[in-house]
């Protein structure tokens, strides 16, 4: 059993696709508690910095914006009797915020959804899932976007 499950939600419907797998497991008992982490990017171009624009406002819209769709989220779990924790998280590179904070949180699974990029999409676009799962600590469970065809998202 894994005691502690992350799962890093970025608010799109793909990401939620490991909700599904992350109910089941739950209801199995093979996981006990499960966090939420929403990964908030704040990055304003120099120009418009240049014309005053406040960064600590539009930086705490963005993570206001993450917490509430996290909230929403959490209480769409607890309807189904699912106890979640979540946090938003500031970061740069989402890949390394997941890592660190399953690391300092005692986190023993991560559950990602990837969106099944292979071989040049995934050397040009980068992969945060494929990130992950190289430098995570704990086992990763990658939730591919064929199984959401057929398990639903949410």
């Amino acid at each position: 059993m894994y005691k502690k499950a992350l799962v890093p939600l970025d608010g799109s419907e793909l990401a939620e696709c490991a909700l599904s797998h992350v109910r089941k497991l739950v209801k199995e008992g093979a996981i006990g508690e499960v966090i939420l982490i929403g990964i908030a990017g704040v990055e304003l171009p120099w120009e418009e910095m240049e014309k005053g624009v406040d960064f600590n406002a539009v930086r705490q819209k963005v993570l206001d914006a993450s917490e509430g769709y996290l909230a929403s989220v959490q209480g769409r779990l607890a309807r189904e009797g699912i106890s979640v924790a979540v946090e938003a998280v500031e970061a740069v590179k989402p890949s390394q915020a997941i890592v660190d904070y399953a690391r300092r949180n005692g986190v023993d699974l991560i559950v990602l959804a990837t969106h099944g990029y292979s071989g040049m999409q995934k050397l040009l676009l980068g992969s945060v899932a494929f990130k992950v799962l190289h430098e995570s600590p704990v086992p990763v469970l990658l939730i591919r976007p064929e199984s959401c065809l057929t398990e639903g998202s949410s």
